[in-house]
């Protein structure tokens, strides 16, 4: 059935006025769209960006440069329609979607104790499982961002325990951290795996242990978005880490994700080569909050309009290559 819908995609590819391949990983898009809605003839009418934000209590660290009062300021610039994020929504004709995942209350300090309870964590999952319905009945494609002071730390520290490394392979700038910064924010880490014995611990542990709010909802969103085949487009370092527990628990969710861009930050490489992801872009941002995002969906759109509007040699009385 997927080999009959591929040939359906490359024949109308290859009856537009333009060599074969010639737009390139456009044409690869497309496919890897129509492929997930399981349509030839599918097609994108609204896009749709949830935006998940939550406090981390491992700021009580020093692993940041802002102090975690900064999402909820940043919460009310988003609802202001005043960020990066926003200015791009506007440009590209996506709903912006804000979500307190946990701004104010906060997960606890993950140096000292789980950064959630047992309930707490399945409580965001069960959450990000309804957005994703509600998602899939209004958008065709739909992005995730985030927002949380310290939220680089957690991702970090969910790669890491996830994927073998030590913290110091994968922990970056985050907002600006200098060489010491982020000496000192690995250490943060490696101290806090160990004491909690993360080293072979189940993907809920981990998320549970040192996850962040938003990270554990855009996770359950993400799972319940590869149960719907609803098209995801991921932003960066901390969307992708909780795709990476999403597919941990429910390998399908895999196969709705696009990944918008590689981040500058580090450890986002390695986020990518486990998830076997092949980023649309590589612009050097690192800004979070769904502006990677944003962009990438703006490609897709792009490529599905081609995909459907160009004419054909034949509507358009074009010689074929006799080649």
């Amino acid at each position: 059935m997927k080999q009959e819908l591929l040939n359906e995609v490359a024949a109308q590819w290859n009856s537009r006025t333009k060599p074969q391949g010639s737009l390139g990983r456009l044409e690869e898009l497309a496919q890897e769209y129509c492929v997930i809605r399981g349509l030839a003839q599918a097609r994108i009418e609204k896009l749709g960006l949830y935006l998940y934000a939550g406090d981390h209590g491992i700021t009580e660290e020093g692993i940041s440069l802002y102090p975690k009062a900064v999402t909820r300021q940043m919460l009310a610039n988003f609802e202001a329609g005043g960020a990066a994020v926003n200015v791009l929504a506007r440009q590209h004709g996506v709903e912006v979607k804000v979500i307190d995942a946990g701004v104010g209350e906060g997960t606890k300090n993950f140096a000292q104790v789980p950064a959630m309870t047992e309930a707490e964590c399945a409580e965001r999952l069960l959450a990000g499982r309804v957005d994703a319905r509600e998602a899939a009945g209004k958008y065709e494609l739909v992005g995730v961002g985030e927002m949380g002071i310290g939220n680089t730390t957690s991702a970090a520290a969910i790669l890491a325990a996830i994927g073998g490394y030590s913290a110091a392979e994968v922990t970056g700038r985050g907002t600006g951290l200098d060489d010491a910064g982020v000496q000192h924010k690995a250490r943060v880490i490696d101290a806090a795996l160990e004491k909690h014995a993360l080293k072979g611990a189940t993907t809920l542990k981990v998320l549970q242990t040192v996850g962040g709010f938003e990270i554990a909802r855009m996770a359950g969103f993400l799972m319940e978005a590869g149960t719907l085949k609803l098209p995801v487009m991921l932003d960066g370092f901390i969307t992708c880490a909780a795709a990476l527990v999403a597919v941990k628990m429910e390998p399908a969710s895999r196969d709705v994700f696009f990944f918008s861009h590689r981040s500058a930050e580090r450890g986002h490489g390695r986020m990518l080569e486990e998830l076997d992801g092949d980023p649309i872009l590589d612009l050097g941002m690192r800004l979070g909050e769904g502006s990677g995002a944003i962009l990438g969906m703006h490609l897709v759109r792009c490529a599905m309009n081609l995909y459907h509007d160009m004419a054909s040699f034949e509507s358009a009385s074009v010689s074929r290559s006799e080649a």
